[in-house]
This record gives structure tokens, C-alpha cells and sequence, in this order.
């Protein structure tokens, strides 16, 4: 009987200095956290606070700027801890990345995950992505916290399936000129809230001034004028990006990325010093010229 106690008292200090390894090891274990961007919401209400509009051709971001600010300020809330990485979630059409969204995935330490946009620029699928990437982290313990930049009342299950495992889930928000830009439900979930000011986020944000041209100055160009001024552009935009960024952006063919639309639009309207709003036929001259040089090269 003796025997039997001692060995039960044998067995539990051996459990116990099990237990005690293992806490050890824990405690010696940093904690991580990641980032998750919903773009969508940072074009809009940044925009809208900076710049005065939520149309992204209306401005610019400074993206691989303003990332940097966001990894400093949660390298100082999460002082113990260390970056995963920041997931950057936007849309494009066909999930082709356009030329912007190609310079944020090769920054360091950020992860672009694209959903798809509809005929009204609108992002579909993109919440699912970041409730996947939450759920899927937080359940493998890749991370301990989560600060999420979004607003949209769609997120409330990602942190809920977040939070479910273990994790904390803390929103950031951008501060909205009027009433609110974040749902209410969404706030109610989270495990904090923190919010941006114009002062954090108006290095990054600047916007685009739009060059008037003198119609009466320079007769209106030929359409072969305007497809030739197509191709130089899209020589120059080849050299530039590569053949690799040609294979992305054909499947999109007739149709252009917004952001490569614009530049493209700017460019030429340099060049030809001529005004090409509202100019329907002019610009679809424009857009053939710069696919037709493309189709060539490939």
C-alpha cells in the first residue's frame, strides 16, 4: 500500500515537473501578431478625411509609407511581441493585380490577397478572405492578436471565429469627417478600438491635380494620332514592367485596370496636350493603340 502511494507521488511530481517544463517554454515563447488591411475601407475613409473624396483616381497613397507607420505603431501597442505580417486585402478585376497593388506585394513582411470587383467597382469576396486568414491563424496559434483596419459589419464572424480560438481581435479605424465609418456591430465584438487621426494619416494621402488644356490652342488630334500615342505608351509601360506584367493583364483584354486606364489617360493627354474627357472615341482609339502593341509583343 506504502509502495503504491509513493509511486501515485512519484507520478504526480514527475506531471508536475512536466507541467512546469512546458510553462517555462511557453512563457519563453514571444507572442506574434499580424496586421489585416481591408483597402477597400482605407481608400474610402482615408480618402474621404484627407482628400476630401472616396474616388482612389482623385488621389494618391502613399502605401509602402503609410504600411511602415502601421507596423510602428503596433510594434508600440504590442511591445512583447513580434509582426507575423500585414495582410493587405483589395480587389481587382479578374484578380489580375494591377501595377499599385504589384509594388505592395513586393514590400517586406505584407502579404496582398485580392478579391474580385464587380461592374460598380465593387469588392466582392474580400471579407471572406480575412475571416479565412483570421480563423486559420488564430486556430494554428500563429498569432495572439490581430489589428484589423476595416469597418465593414461583414468582419463581426471573422473576429468572432478569431476569438474563438484564443485570439484578441483589436480595430483600427479612420476618423470620419461625420458620424461614423465603422459598424456598429463590429465595434461591439472587438476586444479594442483605436482610431487615426488626420495628422497620421496626411503624409500618405495626397491629392492629384488635375491639368487643364486649351482646347482652342491645339486642333483636335486624329484617331490614328491618339492609337499611335497608344503604343508609344504601352512600349514605354512594357520596358518598365516586364513580360510577366503583359501575361497578368492580358486576360483582362478589352478592358484595362482602373489604375492603368488613368495613367494611361494622363500620359497620353501630356503628350498630345490635349484633353481626352469626354471624348469617347478618342479614348477607345487610345486604348486600341496601347493593346494592339501589346497583343504584338506576346
Amino acid at each position: 500500500m506504502n509502495d503504491d502511494l509513493a509511486a501515485l507521488g512519484a507520478r504526480i511530481d514527475r506531471t508536475n515537473e512536466l507541467l512546469q517544463r512546458m510553462l517555462a517554454e511557453v512563457a519563453k515563447t514571444p507572442s506574434t501578431h499580424a496586421i489585416f488591411v481591408d483597402a477597400g475601407y482605407l481608400y474610402a475613409a482615408g480618402g474621404r478625411l484627407v482628400a476630401g473624396t472616396e474616388d482612389r483616381r482623385s488621389f494618391d497613397l502613399d502605401a509602402e509609407g503609410l504600411i511602415e507607420a502601421l507596423i510602428d505603431k503596433a510594434r508600440t501597442i504590442f511591445a512583447d511581441s513580434r509582426l507575423l505580417r500585414v495582410y493587405w486585402y483589395d480587389g481587382a478585376r479578374r484578380r489580375i493585380h494591377t501595377a499599385e497593388q504589384q509594388s505592395i506585394a513586393e514590400l517586406p513582411d505584407v502579404k496582398v490577397r485580392l478579391g474580385n470587383l464587380n461592374a460598380n467597382n465593387q469588392q466582392k469576396g474580400v471579407d471572406s478572405l480575412i475571416r479565412s486568414d483570421l480563423e486559420s491563424l488564430a486556430r494554428h496559434r500563429a498569432i495572439s492578436d490581430a489589428a484589423l483596419l476595416g469597418g465593414d459589419e461583414d468582419l463581426v464572424s471573422a473576429v468572432e471565429a478569431a476569438q474563438g480560438y484564443g485570439a484578441r481581435v483589436h480595430l483600427w479605424g479612420i476618423e470620419a469627417p461625420e458620424g461614423r465609418n465603422q459598424a456598429e456591430p463590429l465595434l461591439w465584438e472587438v476586444d479594442s478600438q483605436r482610431t487615426f487621426d488626420l495628422d497620421f494619416f496626411k503624409p500618405y494621402v495626397s491629392r492629384r491635380t488635375a491639368t487643364t488644356y486649351d482646347a482652342s490652342a491645339v486642333s483636335r488630334p486624329t484617331r490614328e494620332d491618339v492609337r499611335f500615342v497608344g503604343a508609344q505608351i504601352a512600349a514605354k509601360w512594357l520596358a518598365a514592367r516586364g513580360r510577366e506584367a503583359l501575361v497578368d493583364l492580358l486576360p483582362g483584354h478589352p478592358y484595362l485596370p482602373g489604375s492603368v486606364d488613368q495613367d494611361l489617360l494622363v500620359e497620353a493627354e501630356g503628350l498630345l496636350q490635349y484633353s481626352l474627357r469626354g471624348q469617347a472615341d478618342l479614348r477607345r482609339s487610345l486604348r486600341d493603340g496601347f493593346w494592339e502593341h501589346l497583343q504584338a509583343q506576346y
